[in-house]
């Protein structure tokens, strides 16, 4: 089916709303929820190799779990009364969600959770911008960070994919590549 316009045009999508309904005024995709088994591992990823910082904790003991939300925020513009710092970070777009179930971590009857990549296949991937895929990932390596796919690797060259300590995927890529990668498919 040819068109004359952009792909993103509602004749190459059938089903394409281009004007949002003015009720959805004001959304914004605010978070992706991983279960992680061990926060002490994966708050250290997240943080340490990923340069995230935690915005904010809860803790729900009635259900025993704990839900760390994670983000590239400044959090010393944070509010410090607890009720205004969840506002403020669940004001904050594009967070991540880390939910530990109390006690998955030192269970060593647990095996962990579907990370949407293996059979059945579902949720795919997130993806972080980086100022230079190459740098970035020999840090990863260096760091010790395992790698489903490097930037010098597959048909596609110039961006990679990496895994959390739960095996989720995470897309590392630099807008400069992205835009040179994605030339040929535009």
């Amino acid at each position: 089916m040819a068109s004359s316009g952009s792909k993103e045009s509602p004749a190459d999508n059938p089903g394409l709303h281009t004007t949002p309904d003015e009720a959805t005024k004001g959304y914004f995709m605010q978070q992706t929820m991983f279960r992680i088994k061990d926060p002490k591992v994966s708050l250290d990823f997240y943080t340490r190799v990923l340069g995230m910082s935690l915005l904010k904790r809860i803790d729900v003991a009635e259900l025993k779990f704990t839900l760390y939300f994670l983000g590239y925020e400044d959090v010393s513009s944070a509010p410090n009364d607890p009720v205004d710092r969840t506002v403020w970070t669940f004001g904050k777009p594009a967070t991540v969600e880390l939910t530990h179930n109390w006690g998955t971590e030192n269970d060593p009857e647990f095996k962990g959770y579907h990370n949407g990549n293996s059979e059945p296949r579902g949720f795919g991937h997130i993806g972080i911008t980086v100022d230079d895929t190459v740098k970035a990932c020999e840090r990863f390596e260096h760091l010790g960070v395992e790698f489903v796919k490097k930037p010098d690797e597959g048909k596609m060259k110039g961006f990679a994919f990496i895994k959390d300590p739960d095996g989720y995927w995470i897309e590392i890529f630099d807008l400069k590549t992205i835009g040179e990668i994605l030339r040929s498919c535009a």
